[in-house]
């Protein structure tokens, strides 16, 4: 079996963030970087899998240079090999890109498995495994809190649903997973474990190599800004009647919370 497990760089999130004076992007020059969190259960996940079933783990990793260093602390604790796709010059880029950029080069690959942590912690899409399931036409299973392999043509996964509930669904393979924080406890790399990482392969790709230099963001950003902390109080007077309709009122049509 071949599994893909795509992971991002992000802001770590004891760092402190500034925002750019060009008010487009944060000042990276005081920041440290991580691997996303949800991403480090799904390689875990990934990992023990492949220690059941005798599976190749594959790192696909899309980001600037310095996010190869997510790619090789993926390949300390385990995995076989990794894709790593350079971004310089499309920063711009919305989740629908991206993953239309991913799947162009995992369609060669004929995964039967990719998985993906729910979602990042920077952007918080939540969309990127369902955008590649849709991409590679085939199944998908989010909030994935467990996973038991059915053969060699479908996979039984344990779906987090509301109010404490779990579900189980079998899926087809190939699958795409979005896999929830909390599934497993990642391992640490071990020192064998680094060391076997300098001699495993890492291809590099550009999006023009990929032939996906025409691809074009629908998301523009425009500005990027701490929220600001406001207070207000409206006071409300008349008889009992006359203020539970101007209540009524508020939450119906300000605060929409009443239909």
């Amino acid at each position: 079996m071949k599994i893909c497990v795509l992971m991002k760089q992000v802001p770590d999130k004891d760092s402190s963030i500034k925002i750019s004076m060009d008010n487009l992007s944060i000042d990276e020059s005081i920041v440290s970087f991580t691997t996303n969190e949800s991403d480090a259960y799904a390689l875990e996940e990934a990992l023990q899998i492949k220690e059941k079933t005798d599976s190749e783990v594959v790192i696909c990793t899309f980001g600037k240079d310095s996010a190869i260093q997510v790619v090789k602390d993926g390949l300390a604790k385990g995995a076989d090999r990794a894709i790593f796709i350079s971004n310089k010059d499309k920063e711009d880029l919305d989740i629908l890109s991206i993953g239309k950029i991913i799947s162009k080069k995992l369609l060669d690959e004929k995964f039967d498995l990719v998985l993906s942590g729910l979602q990042s912690d920077d952007d918080g899409n939540a969309q990127l495994g369902l955008i590649i399931s849709e991409l590679l036409n085939t199944s998908h299973g989010s909030l994935v809190m467990g996973t038991e392999i059915d053969g060699n043509e479908s996979i039984k996964v344990k779906r987090e649903l509301e109010n404490g509930w779990f579900q189980w669904s079998k899926l087809d393979l190939p699958a795409s997973l979005s896999i929830q924080s909390g599934i497993n406890t990642p391992r640490y790399a071990s020192l064998k474990g680094i060391m076997a990482m300098k001699k495993k392969t890492i291809d590099k790709f550009t999006i023009d190599e990929l032939g996906c230099s025409e691809i074009n963001s629908k998301v523009n950003l425009d500005k990027m800004y701490i929220p600001q902390k406001s207070k207000s109080t409206e006071y409300i007077d008349g008889n009992p009647s006359e203020i539970a309709e101007k209540l009524v009122d508020i939450f119906k049509n300000e605060m929409k919370v009443l239909g």
